[in-house]
């Protein structure tokens, strides 16, 4: 780093956390390092080609993790400017009240938030802005209070999905718009390409923490971003402070000070780097005093339903138009039992092939074009057997120990029942912890540092200008997309962070 530029704030990843306090912070005269371990998503071909992006991984990371049997796999990690909202399927759910309070299910316990709904009401409201989230209020029969409505109008349904809506209507549903952060609309960007969710958009349509977050802050002169750049552990001071950030860049280790640190790389990479910190002073890892680091580990209950139409092509180019959330608080006589349904974007063949090795390509195509597919999405409650762990070879071993998973099978089973009035055929596929999909809860936040890492705005307990600020801070999983709800966070966050420098500056 040249001497003329010295950081009064390091952020450590660009995803949804890191992008969303970045962009809090600019103007406030304070100057930002974001520092990225990945590069910018080249914008080429490959990008929506699902040969290119599922049978060769093409943007997946070549690390490797291990369950505790040992069992070596590639996991669905993406490290670019922008995290995983690069490949996101672009939903913006806020959470429900009830999901900040502490709720018991039948083989567990989903803890209360040490903030509310109302806490996160205004911040929500602008991370659906800044994001440019469409949907339409007052559909959704569990939606929350809000302050005010979508600034964007719903994307409407193509043919195909608004029959849906109105065959599960029959049935009794309340279909509602689903909210998504895409720039679908009069003189919007894009093109109905149809590879949206799980592809990046080579047209800057899809509203991702890159397009919408980093780009629009890079010219300013406080902003410096640091590509291909690898935090490897925090140095702590006597003080408890943490003093300097170890990164590998260009082969080179070296160590960057800053006033303030913002750690958001991920859930489960965020753990990895606070556990690799550890010394004499902190044995266990920094900010673990808790001994809750690295635990916690959530990973929603996803189950895909492909509804076969052998006679009929699903020609539709944008299908994430539609949720439903009837169940989200519970079956009729069965309140353990619930979550949220949602479209997923049409399913290609190569992308059944991933995750069916056996079936064949000829066949796998024809599922493609003939099914309508759907997305069962249930808590994960937390449990603290299930975690990531270094081990002495500082390999990574990712225990993973689901709670919930009988109430989210009984959910998919009714929502089955739905479908099959609707398609001859259903079949149906779990998601797993090998291809993690909304990790959460592995630095977790509570108003005792006993049991929680951070406070309600998420300051470390043992190291007060050390803040943790992706998914990782999440007490708990919900059962809905969790983007919008780190930005919000992330957004009062930065917000607290940008009045404390203006005050300092003031002093």
């Amino acid at each position: 780093m040249t001497q003329e530029f010295n950081p009064d704030v390091i952020i450590i990843g660009s995803g949804v956390g890191g992008g969303s306090v970045a962009r809090q912070l600019v103007g406030s005269g304070a100057k930002i390092l974001i520092i990225e371990r990945g590069d910018f998503v080249p914008n080429e071909p490959e990008n929506s080609d699902a040969e290119a992006v599922y049978s060769q991984r093409r943007y997946r990371t070549h690390e490797e993790y291990q369950d505790e049997a040992g069992n070596r796999y590639r996991p669905s990690q993406y490290y670019y400017v922008g995290g995983h909202t690069k490949w996101y399927g672009t939903a913006m759910f806020r959470f429900r009240e009830r999901d900040f309070n502490e709720v018991g299910h039948e083989d567990g316990v989903s803890p209360a938030w040490p903030i509310s709904y109302n806490d996160l009401e205004p911040w929500y409201d602008e991370a659906e802005r800044v994001f440019g989230v469409r949907g339409q209020a007052g559909t959704d029969p569990t939606d929350p209070p809000r302050s005010a409505g979508y600034v964007h109008e719903a994307v409407p349904h193509e043919p195909l999905i608004a029959e849906m809506a109105e065959k599960l209507a029959r049935q009794g549903l309340r279909p509602f718009p689903n909210p998504v952060a895409i720039d679908l609309g009069p003189g919007g960007s894009c093109r109905r390409c149809g590879s949206c969710d799980a592809f990046a958009c080579r047209y800057g349509a899809k509203g991702d923490g890159e397009t919408r977050l980093i780009r629009p802050i890079l010219n300013h002169p406080d902003v410096h971003l640091w590509t291909k750049a690898q935090v490897t552990r925090l140095i702590p001071a006597p003080d408890g402070r943490i003093a300097a950030v170890e990164v590998l860049r260009d082969g080179q280790l070296i160590a960057v000070k800053a006033p303030t640190v913002v750690l958001s790389a991920g859930a489960i990479n965020s753990a990895l780097i606070l556990l690799r910190s550890a010394n004499e002073a902190y044995p266990d890892g920094i900010a673990n005093r808790s001994g809750v680091v690295g635990r916690y580990l959530m990973n929603h209950h996803l189950t895909g339903l492909v509804g076969l139409m052998p006679f009929r092509v699903n020609e539709t180019k944008f299908t994430k138009t539609m949720a439903i959330n009837d169940f989200y608080h519970g079956l009729p006589g069965d309140s353990g039992a619930r979550g949220n349904i949602q479209m997923l974007a049409n399913l290609k063949g190569p992308m059944i092939r991933s995750n069916i090795p056996w079936m064949s390509k000829r066949m796998a195509d024809a599922v493609a074009r003939h099914s309508v597919d759907w997305l069962c999405m249930s808590e994960d409650l937390p449990r603290p057997e299930s975690r990531v762990r270094l081990l002495q070879d500082d390999s990574v071993e990712v225990a993973y120990h689901p709670g919930g998973l009988a109430a989210h099978n009984r959910f998919v089973r009714h929502v089955r029942g739905h479908l099959r009035k609707i398609f001859p055929v259903v079949l149906h596929r779990p998601s797993g912890i090998k291809g993690p999909v909304h990790q959460c809860g592995t630095i977790r936040m509570g108003n005792d540092p006993a049991t929680s890492a951070l406070n309600d705005l998420c300051q470390s307990y043992d190291h007060p200008n050390l803040h943790v600020v992706d998914a990782s801070f999440f007490p708990s999983s919900a059962a809905l997309n969790p983007a919008l709800t780190v930005c919000a966070q992330a957004l009062r966050v930065g917000a607290h962070l940008r009045n404390a420098w203006r005050e300092s500056r003031l002093l």
